[in-house]
Order: structure tokens, then C-alpha cells, then sequence
């Protein structure tokens, strides 16, 4: 299986390319010049596997949630590259794959990624020794003071929304986290193991019907919104 994962949705591009038992990577934070590196980088990778594009099995997608010029970036290379090899898309979450890549030790895991305008993206998880990724609940947008667990745990937190809403969340967690790291991203090579797993049950979709998930329909504060907050 010659796997291709796109994942743009945060502030770090990163594509991989899944090939037997290798995972060919390329990662890079580089806010602003997804559009740029997107394509060169899906390029490296398959050079460096010494695959061409048309020995491409399926590809993967992170549909978000996260920050919409990057998600629509992602989806539509994903779309483009699919469409013309006539290859299925398997899309996968943004915060799955960012809790996926949580240390191995984590058994309940808190995703956040800085939405903007006060805001964070989250979804809760559980790890089950041998098993998928187990979701708890539905991934909300909202502040962080109103943030709700689902149980009262000991939680691993990842992503961007613990660098910046940390003292937000610390009193819905109910303890100090086992671990926290608020420099981690979505990567690619999360995204294609997690769809290796969907493609082995059969859930890869037509490009058409790889959808992004926003969250919320709103880009930024209104002038108003802005000064209020001040």
C-alpha cells in the first residue's frame, strides 16, 4: 500500500508518504507558506521513496478542524491529486491525528489547537492497548473556561491550545496533566497511520466526498467583537 497524507490544518505543513513498512516524511511550521511548500514537498517524498504519483494507492487528508485557508488548502490538493489518479481519500481529524502522536504511556488524551478570537478546537480520546484511537466524545470550538470533560481523569494534553489557554485549563482538567506539550501540531505521518486504519476496513471515500470540517463559520472578530475584548 503506497499511501500519500496531506496535513495543513495549524501553522506546520507536513505531508508523508506511507509505503510498505517506511514512512517518508517532510514537516515544517511555516505559517503563511503552506500554498508554497505543499506541492514540492508531496514531490520529495515520493522521489525519495522512488515512487512516481501514478504508484499511489489512496490518499489522506487532514479535513481539519483547524484554520480554514489551511484546511481548504489541504482538502483541495487531496481532491486534485485524487481526482486525477483516480485514487479513494481517506479523511481523518486534525485533533485525532494530533493525539495520536501523544506519548505512547497516554491513555486518556486531551487535542487542542488554538482556534483564534479566544477560542480552542478540542476532542478527547482514549488510547486501548492494540486498539484505534477511541473517541469520547464529539470535537466542540469554544473558550477554554468552558471547556467540558467527559469524566474526571488523569489527562496527556497536546496542541497549540495548551501553549495559549494553559491557565484556562488547568481547572477543567480537575489536576496537573500527566503531560502537556503546546508546541505539537497535526502531522502528517499520524494522519496516514490513522488511515491505514480506515483504508483496511474500507473507509476511503470518492474525492468528491472528502469534506472539511470547520467547526464554526466564522474567520474573525468583527470590529466591534475587537473592541469589546479591550
Amino acid at each position: 500500500m503506497n499511501l500519500l497524507a496531506i496535513e495543513t490544518s495549524t501553522e506546520c505543513c507536513s505531508v508523508a508518504l506511507a509505503c510498505g513498512d517506511e514512512v517518508v516524511v517532510r514537516s515544517e511550521v511555516a505559517p503563511r507558506r503552506h500554498a508554497e511548500l505543499l506541492l514540492p514537498m508531496c514531490d520529495a517524498v515520493l522521489a525519495e521513496a522512488g515512487l512516481s504519483r501514478r504508484q499511489l494507492d489512496a490518499i489522506a487528508v487532514g479535513r481539519g478542524p483547524g484554520a480554514f485557508t489551511g484546511v481548504r488548502l489541504a482538502i483541495s490538493a487531496a481532491q486534485g491529486i485524487a481526482l486525477a489518479l483516480d485514487l479513494p481519500v481517506v479523511p481523518v481529524s486534525s485533533l485525532a491525528a494530533l493525539a495520536q502522536d501523544a506519548p505512547a504511556e497516554s491513555r486518556y488524551i486531551l487535542a487542542v489547537i488554538d482556534a483564534r478570537m479566544g477560542e480552542i478546537y478540542s476532542g478527547v480520546f482514549r488510547r486501548n492497548d492494540g486498539l484505534p484511537l477511541e473517541a469520547l466524545g464529539p470535537e466542540v470550538v469554544g473558550t477554554a473556561e468552558r471547556l467540558v470533560l467527559p469524566m474526571q481523569t488523569s489527562w496527556t494534553v497536546v496542541g497549540t491550545g495548551w501553549a495559549s489557554y494553559a491557565p484556562m485549563l488547568r481547572p477543567r482538567l480537575g489536576c496537573e496533566p500527566l503531560f502537556a506539550d503546546g508546541a505539537r501540531y497535526p502531522q502528517a505521518a499520524a494522519v496516514a497511520r490513522l488511515a491505514l486504519r480506515e483504508l483496511a476496513s474500507g473507509q476511503g471515500v470518492p474525492a468528491e466526498q472528502a469534506l472539511p470540517v470547520y467547526l464554526r463559520d466564522k474567520v474573525a472578530l468583527t470590529t466591534a467583537e475587537r473592541q469589546q475584548a479591550w
